[in-house]
């Protein structure tokens, strides 16, 4: 346990860093707002995040493939594959499952609330990537405790997937300016900053747009990909249509706006809008 939250917080650090250095000497939007209101919002609800799953599930996805493997539950664990053949199905098939978990937070009115709170992010950076409500994360915890216990993967294969899902967020909601021939080649193998920066939209129909994370091909397998944002990445606007003010978006109203908040209509209702 203690091994795998060392690996972790030494791979968030340093991706956190190394993206905030290149979004400063290199960015690719100039920010609406500043900086400082929006990180330390971003950060407080961060915090919040892993003591509210740690808190509800004491038993967490690498503890659980443990576990797992152990009484021989899940697919895996019933099948004979060779181990990296295995790994790679369960990293695989964990990226499927939030590529799904995504689209029903963006088709379900109540998952639609929470996961508003990322999308009401005024601007686009790299703590747009851990902007999440507790309780979205909650459910996240518990779809991946779900997947885990059905497919059975092994613990490195739940590790590796954990800490690229954390340092993909990070990649692919940063501000980085990348050379449009090298995200053209990095978006055949991984989601980039433009890629998903386009899902961000105001614009409903580009809202319902590349949900992935870590892997660019379920949008395109499925139909959800657009390749670039109607109005260019400089002249989008970022958010959602109904909420503008930044004074609207403090903390505290950010921990209530599932429940208070204008969801307008849920996103992938209004598809051809």
């Amino acid at each position: 346990m203690h091994t795998e939250i060392g690996i972790r917080l030494g791979f968030f650090f340093g991706i956190f860093i190394l993206i905030a250095v290149g979004e400063i000497l290199a960015p690719r939007r100039i920010l609406a707002t500043p900086r400082g209101g929006r990180w330390s919002r971003n950060f407080a609800l961060l915090a919040l995040n892993p003591l509210s799953a740690r808190l509800l599930f004491p038993v967490l996805p690498v503890t659980l493939a443990l576990l797992a493997s152990e009484r021989q539950w899940g697919l895996l664990n019933n099948i004979d594959l060779p181990y990296w053949l295995e790994v790679a199905i369960g990293v695989i098939a964990m990226d499927f499952s939030i590529y799904l978990q995504h689209v029903l937070h963006h088709a379900v009115p109540a998952l639609w609330r929470l996961h508003m709170v990322h999308h009401a992010d005024l601007d686009f950076d790299v703590t747009t990537g851990l902007r999440f409500h507790p309780i979205e994360i909650v459910i996240s915890m518990g779809i991946k405790l779900m997947t885990v216990a059905a497919l059975g993967p092994p613990a490195l294969a739940v590790l590796i997937f954990e800490v690229a899902l954390n340092g993909t967020s990070m990649f692919n909601h940063s501000n980085m300016r990348i050379p449009a021939g090298v995200d053209r080649l990095l978006r055949l193998f991984v989601v980039t900053p433009d890629m998903h920066r386009v899902h961000h939209s105001v614009i409903i129909r580009e809202t319902n747009s590349n949900y992935g994370f870590n892997l660019p091909w379920w949008d395109r397998l499925l139909g959800t990909y657009k390749s670039q944002p109607d109005k260019g990445h400089d002249g989008m606007t970022i958010g959602i249509s109904q909420f503008r003010d930044p004074k609207q978006l403090t903390l505290p109203r950010l921990i209530i706006l599932p429940l208070v908040g204008d969801p307008g209509a849920v996103p992938i209702n209004r598809h051809l809008s």
